[in-house]
């Protein structure tokens, strides 16, 4: 069995160098987390919302966008990622470019802590962990965020404005 598998990662991989054992083990501790999580709803008679409104789904939304980006890419939470990435430059306004550093499981977390797409998966899930076990609270973080991703929006769109009115710039 355990030939097979690495028989199929070699065929994966071809020449890159892909860490799927690293990966699958990130998997299961996602796995775990999320299985950890029902378990403990479940004992403590937590159930899920019936349903979703359009506004939870809108804060679900904007909170996973905001928090994923902040933790991939914010200069503030560099010490998190600095074990797993090497910095690079900047990459936008306020946003760092990094890349992955070693081999392995350092380099699956890396590619994790260092993609905001990656770890939208698990904000995501956190947030409606945070809606089984404390509705009021997520939806304030969620607010929160919103507003936050709200107002990076305002101030790009100034910025630019600003721009253009320097370069074209009233007579």
């Amino acid at each position: 069995m355990t030939e097979t598998l690495k028989e199929a990662a070699r065929a994966y991989e071809g020449s890159a160098d892909r860490p799927l054992a690293s990966y699958g083990r990130i998997l299961l501790v996602y796995s775990g987390v999320v299985g950890a999580v029902a378990a403990v709803a479940w004992l403590t008679g937590r159930r899920a919302p019936e349903k979703i409104g359009l506004l939870d789904l809108g804060l679900m939304g904007m909170f996973t966008h905001r928090l994923s980006r902040t933790l991939a890419k914010d200069p503030v939470v560099s010490p998190l990622r600095a074990p797993f990435t090497k910095y690079v430059g900047v990459s936008g306004p306020p946003e760092l470019r990094e890349e992955v550093r070693g081999s392995g499981l350092r380099h699956a977390l890396g590619e994790l802590v260092s993609c905001p797409f990656c770890l939208s998966q698990w904000v995501a899930t956190g947030y409606a962990a945070g809606m089984v076990f404390a509705p009021r609270v997520t939806r304030l973080a969620g607010a929160t965020m919103t507003a936050v991703a709200v107002s990076d929006w305002l101030q790009l769109a100034y910025s630019r404005m600003m721009k253009q009115a320097g370069e074209d710039g009233p007579e």
